[in-house]
């Protein structure tokens, strides 16, 4: 590393233990004066190892933002006996502060998950590697994530059913998107594509930084209309909807777990490592009945009466399921594990929205601007003493707000039919940079080399700027999650193969170009808007801005958009590649549903947390029809 690379690491190192006292005011502020975070009549009780039943009606593997909503309704029915395994613990109370969600990422409460090394994209990270949080608490990634709720796009869930998946297409799935939502936005409740009272709620970001309206009025600027893309349409601009309570963070743990805390026929157990699904072998079926589960050093294996249900999410689902024998025979004998089914599509189809990082525009504040707070997102202005203590004793603030994404665009490429309503590239207004932050936020979460660092935004280091993240909505591209081996405690092997189709890549530099043309609008001319000064060294041989300079730009500050899905297809027993029905039951095995983003066939256009909520609202009532 570069004396640069070495200066800007201790420099961020530096930041953070002076952002660190912060944190602990917050917290202790949270303590004595926050008791609606602290929530302590409703939180899960977590059930004792001592006090775990040998047999449930139910098991649920998983307790992120399928688990929790599938714990929640079969528990409904009283008759029922639900346990819930999560391999995390409780969520923290500082989770529910919106802004603090990018230091989430990186803790005990994420996997930490990361892809192998690739020559073909994430060639600004550390060993080339992209980091892919998952959320490893009660909540799952919803915990982790940037609250954002986008359901995607009509055509996504008709392509679904056409692709032989009877009863999941956008008419059959959108009462089970409105019965999880409560939604809080007045303009938008009486909408008939929306639905109060529900346990999951939505509303907007409390707090926005001044920059955004400018933002969003040069997007329409461009010709688009700002609307609510969850409705009728979804080409346009929007002021982000979130899964917000209060102001808050809303996920599904506390949507759906601390509603159901009181039930006597739920229990959940946590920082459970589930080791795998058991199986018996009989001469004419396969059937699971239960699970085999370590809480420390000791193990358990609790039975299910009726079904075990599979919520692990995109990486773990195939993960559990190879280790429990169903999955290519060809790499299950390869890792030494044996084959109870040959289930070749477990693993494959994986999916993600990738993005392209770094887009950082300087701008000049308006010489009239005389507001308190500052025009756009800077770590010494935005995250202080009184900012906190705002917060914790105001209920107001900079801290109510995620300055990546305070409003966010769904455009079309020239790749798209501008006739359909199916945009190809969603974009993420925001107010934070890779600059304004100090490198505390945005590359430290993606890894970013420090020499990189150093090289681009040192010299522009929390100047007033802006950014815009395109990502592509409908990759072509395939990766594909393995086993390292046989052991649940090695993380699997990570391929997210992104850019394999060229086609991918000259659509998401489309997004790039958009960008710049964002930065010419009279809006954002006003504010003397101008791209980052630095080129990226490998790509400087190419004329700024140019096709050939995106590309080469996108393959080194490439970003997960944090949206895997699809190593669980959906799909009838006639594709091969398809692990469970449409009813989301593992193809070939009794007893065994698997619920969660792992079962979508092709990725939805846009978020993905909302279409996982929509999925486990379905299943669970599919489950219900199934047991009468």
């Amino acid at each position: 590393m570069s004396v640069g690379g070495w200066l800007t690491v201790l420099r961020i190192g530096a930041t953070l233990l002076f952002e660190a006292r912060l944190i602990i005011l917050l917290q202790l502020l949270i303590v004595l004066f926050r008791p609606d975070i602290a929530d302590r009549e409703n939180r899960v009780k977590p059930v004792s190892p001592l006090n775990l039943q040998n047999e449930y009606d139910f098991v649920v593997v998983g307790a992120g933002s399928a688990g929790s909503v599938i714990a929640n309704r079969l528990s409904e029915n009283g008759n029922w006996t639900v346990l819930l395994v999560e391999a995390g613990p409780d969520e923290p109370e500082l989770s529910d502060v919106p802004a603090i969600c990018p230091l989430l990422q990186l803790s005990p409460l994420d996997w930490q998950f990361k892809t192998e090394s690739s020559n073909n994209y994430c060639q600004a990270m550390d060993k080339q590697q992209c980091n892919w949080p998952r959320g490893r608490v009660l909540g799952g990634s919803s915990v982790l994530n940037a609250m954002l709720y986008i359901r995607g796009n009509k055509r996504d869930y008709d392509n679904w059913e056409k692709e032989g998946n009877p009863g999941w297409d956008y008419d059959s799935v959108l009462p089970y998107f409105k019965k999880s939502e409560d939604m809080r936005i007045e303009e938008y409740q009486n909408s008939p594509y929306h639905h109060t009272g529900g346990y999951l709620t939505v509303e907007h970001f409390r707090y926005q930084t001044p920059m955004t309206k400018y933002l969003v009025k040069a997007t329409t600027e461009l010709g688009y209309d700002v609307l609510d893309v969850n409705g009728p349409t979804q080409t346009g601009v929007t002021i982000s909807q979130a899964t917000l309570r209060d102001g808050l963070r809303c996920s599904t743990a506390k949507a759906f777990l601390r509603s159901a805390s009181k039930r006597k026929n739920l229990d959940v157990s946590i920082l459970s490592t589930v080791e795998k699904i058991l199986i018996s072998e009989d001469d004419d079926s396969k059937t699971a009945y239960g699970v085999q589960f370590r809480v420390g050093l000791i193990s358990h294996t609790v039975t299910a009466k009726r079904e075990v249900i599979l919520s692990a999410g995109v990486i773990q689902s195939p993960q559990l399921l190879m280790l429990s024998g169903i999955g290519p025979k060809d790499h299950l004998d390869a890792v030494g594990v044996k084959t109870v089914l040959d289930s070749p599509g477990v693993g494959e189809n994986l999916q993600d929205h990738v993005a392209m990082g770094g887009m950082t525009y300087l701008i000049d504040p308006p010489a009239n601007y005389t507001g308190k707070d500052p025009f756009t997102f800077n770590l010494f202005e935005s995250v202080t003493e009184k900012v906190v203590t705002d917060f914790a004793l105001e209920h107001r603030g900079g801290l109510y707000t995620v300055p990546n994404c305070e409003a966010m665009a769904f455009i079309n490429s020239k790749y798209a039919n501008k006739t359909d309503d199916h945009p190809d590239i969603q974009l993420f207004l925001a107010s934070l940079t890779d600059a304004n932050d100090g490198g505390v936020f945005a590359s430290r979460i993606a890894g970013v080399k420090g020499d990189f660092y150093a090289e681009m935004y040192e010299n522009i280091i929390y100047k007033p700027s802006y950014s815009v993240i395109p990502l592509l909505l409908r990759p072509r591209s395939r990766g594909y999650v393995k086993l390292r081996s046989s052991n649940v405690n090695e993380h699997p092997i990570i391929v997210p193969n992104y850019f394999q189709d060229p086609h991918d890549l000259n659509v998401l530099i489309e997004g790039a170009n958009f960008i710049y043309n964002l930065s010419q609008t009279s809006s954002l001319k006003s504010l003397n808007a101008k791209a980052n000064p630095n080129r990226i060294p490998e790509c400087s041989s190419f004329e700024f801005p140019s096709d050939d300079y995106w590309k080469c730009h996108a393959r080194f500050y490439t970003m997960t958009i944090y949206h895997p899905c699809g190593t669980c297809k959906m799909g009838p027993a006639t594709d091969k590649m398809a692990v469970v029905d449409q009813r989301l039951k593992v193809h070939g095995i009794k007893g065994l549903r698997v619920v969660d983003a792992s079962i979508i066939p092709n990725i939805t256009s846009g978020n993905t947390n909302a279409p996982v909520i929509m999925i486990a609202e379905k299943a669970a009532d599919m489950i219900k029809e199934d047991w009468k």
